[in-house]
This record gives structure tokens, sequence and C-alpha cells, in this order.
């Protein structure tokens, strides 16, 4: 089925804008869901199945192993074929994938789901992070994709524990609860098939020059760009404390501060609420004050919180606060380096790739390898050692973010 260019050669339509970014972001949001509702239902999962520490951080890790490398290796498929041909089979796969977590009988299995999960998670990153960008403005670049990737925080962060525990009330186990939330992705990508446009360099099959050609352009060029390389760093350290603190602090919460289910599940909410007003905010913030300086006022926030947070006890309304300010600095650099740095650091026609890699070098790296050793180093020194990892990774992060280069359109004087 051909569908229309994103937008007509010389023109731009804000009634698609809207549209697409609106569908984009709820989709995004399910990926949240579905990914991060696993470790507010784990401490239920582990009386049921005889997991630990360490399983959980298997866990955790492999999804966004996967993620990683699918994000690396579909993003560049993505600028070659279109986004429609990626975006809807990713969103099917994942959708259903996350149901199957329910009827999972044990690690194995539960590992090998969940692995599967993250190639259709890591596909739909990059090519849907690039159809926002094809459908944005210029000048709202960081702004749409800090919305789109804002719903990712909300759903997996906010709604995700508010949902898992109350519906442990309601239903006789976690494995429904698994199988409920596969339903509102296929619904999304029903309406995605309906609305969805590719950009005209791939619609019309026509690359302006100044795009370049992303059949005809090398993939090594996407990893010699200078922001690419920084990019990749600092996501790595901004990953190393997102995904520690939202796979071991349930578990912190429980077994450490003995506070009860319903009490952990409003704390790691704060993740979501601080982190979709961050990802939101401080992207279209760096269309003012430029990527740079909103990326290392970011790193300098959120490892204030981080420190503040471990030294809170059991004070929920504080802990609730300190965990909304990680997640708004940190979840809000997501939004900044993977969205408008990586996309402002290449041509457009190589826009997913270098999502893809960025993204999925972080995921790897700061998503896949931290959690596993995080969750090894809480089953052999206890729980609140966690705390050292997003530590170490915020403080280098800070420091390497002034190596950025800036590319804002307002900041850099491009874009019309």
């Amino acid at each position: 089925m051909t569908r229309p260019s994103a937008s007509a050669p010389g023109g731009f339509d804000p009634a698609y804008e809207w549209r697409a970014v609106l569908l984009l972001s709820l989709a995004f949001g399910l990926v949240g869901l579905d990914r991060w509702i696993l470790p507010p239902l784990f401490p239920a999962m582990m009386a049921d199945l005889g997991l630990n520490y360490a399983d959980l951080g298997n866990l955790v890790g492999v999804l966004a192993l996967s993620w990683g490398i699918a994000a690396i290796a579909i993003g560049r498929l993505s600028d070659k074929v279109g986004r429609r041909k990626v975006l809807l089979p990713a969103l099917i796969g994942f959708s259903l994938l996350s149901g199957l977590t329910g009827v999972a009988n044990g690690v194995a299995a539960l590992l090998l789901v969940r692995g599967l999960m993250g190639v259709g998670e890591g596909a739909f990153l990059p090519a849907s992070v690039a159809a926002t960008s094809e459908a944005s403005h210029p000048r709202r670049r960081g702004l749409n994709q800090g919305m789109q990737m804002s719903s990712f925080a909300l759903m997996g962060f906010g709604f995700a524990p508010i949902i898992a525990t109350q519906m442990l009330r309601l239903l006789p186990s976690w494995r429904a609860v698994f199988l409920l939330v596969a339903v509102p992705g296929l619904v999304i990508a029903l309406f995605l098939f309906r609305l969805l446009r590719e950009p005209p360099h791939i619609a019309t099959g026509h690359v302006p020059a100044a795009q370049g050609d992303a059949a005809a352009t090398p993939w090594s060029l996407v990893i010699k760009a200078h922001n690419i390389r920084v990019a990749i760093l600092g996501l790595l350290c901004t990953m190393s404390c997102i995904f520690v603190m939202g796979a071991m602090v349930p578990n912190y919460l429980v077994d450490h501060l003995k506070l009860a289910p319903t009490e952990m599940g409003f704390i790691m909410s704060a993740m979501g609420w601080g982190g979709f007003v961050g990802e939101w905010i401080m992207p279209g913030l760096s269309d003012h004050i430029g990527r740079r300086a909103a990326s290392i006022l970011s790193f300098a926030g959120a490892w204030a919180a981080t420190w503040m947070f471990a030294r809170t006890g059991a004070d929920s309304g504080l802990l609730f606060l300190w965990l909304g300010c990680v997640s708004f600095f940190c979840i809000g650099l997501l939004g900044i380096l993977t969205g408008p740095v990586a996309v402002e650091a290449v041509p457009p026609a190589l826009a997913a790739s270098a999502i893809g890699v960025v993204s999925g070098t972080g995921e790897i790296f700061g998503g896949g390898i931290a959690p596993i050793m995080t969750g090894h180093i809480a089953q052999g020194y206890g729980i609140t050692a966690i705390f050292w990892v997003p530590l170490i990774g915020l403080a280098l992060g800070f420091l390497i973010l002034f190596a950025l280069r800036e590319t804002a359109p307002r900041r850099a004087g491009i874009g019309s």
C-alpha cells in the first residue's frame, strides 16, 4: 500500500505533524509500559518462580542487549526500505511478546521472550524517532522528539508501577497483567497503518544532494561523526543510571527500606512523572540554550538527585521527590542525545542509522551490561551497593559532554 510522503517537496504539513507525533508518542509509551512493567512485578515473580536479584539484572539486561543490537542493525534498514515496513511489524511483535511473558514458566523462558521482545523494541526506536523528526518543523524537532520519547518515561516509569501493583490486587496473578498490557499496542498499530507516511526521499526515491543517499553511504560514516561518538559515550553513562535505578530500586524499597508493594509502586512512579516532564522540557530547552549546555546541566542535576535519593530513609515523600528529579534530568538526557543530537550529526537520509547507533550502543553497554553487573553486585554485596554504578556513570558523563559540538538551529544559525 503506497502512502504519500511526510511533506510535499518544498512544503510542510502541520496537520500531519501533530497527528503523526501524537500516534508515535503513544506507541513509544507502550514500548516503555511493556518493558518496565516487569520490575514492579518482580517481587511477586520471585516468590512464584524462585528467582533472585541476579535473575532480575539478567532479565533487564538481555532485553537491553537485544534492543541495542536490533537498533543498530535495523535503524540502517529503515533508512533504506522506509519507516512503515519497520515500525508496524516491530510494534505488533513486541506487543505479542509482552503478552507471552505472562505464560513463561521459568528463567530460561523469560530470558528468551524478553530477549526477542528487545529486538522488536530496538527496531521500533530509531525508525519512530526518525519518523517524528521527518514530520516536524526543524525548529520544533527537539520539542517533538522530546514529547515522543517522554511518553516512554510516562508509561514505563509512571504508569507501569501503579498499573502493576494495583492490577495485582484485582487479578489472580502477575501473569494476567502481562497478557492485558499487550492489547493496546495492537490497536495503535492499526492507527499507524492508516496514517503514517514515508519521508520524501523514500516515498519518491529521489534523494536531494544535501541529504545524502543512505544506500550509497557507508555505515561507517555515521560512527565517524564527532557528535555521534560523544553521544554514544554520554548515553552509556546516562543509561547506567536509568536502567539500574529502574530495575533495582523496587527491590531496594521493599527489601531494604521495608516499604509495602503499593508504596513502592507510588515511589517508582516518580521516574515516570519526572521523566515525562524532563524528556519533554530538556530537549525543548536545548532548542533554545543549545544541546551542549542542556546536556551538561542534566548530568549535574541527575548526579545530585541520585546522591540524595541514596541517603534518604523510608520517607515516601522525599523518596518520590528525589527519584523524580533523577528521572527528570536523566531521561531528559536520553531525549537530547538520542533525538536531536543524533539526528543533527548526520545527513537526513541517515537519521535512523544515527539514532540506531547511538541508542543501540548505549543500550548494549549502559542498559544491558550495567543492570547485569549491578544485579550481581546486589547479590554479592547487598542491595544498598547498587547506587555506586549510576553515581560513577553520571560523573563521567558530565565530563564527556563538554566535548559536544553545538548543532541546535537557533544556536548554530541554521534552519528556517
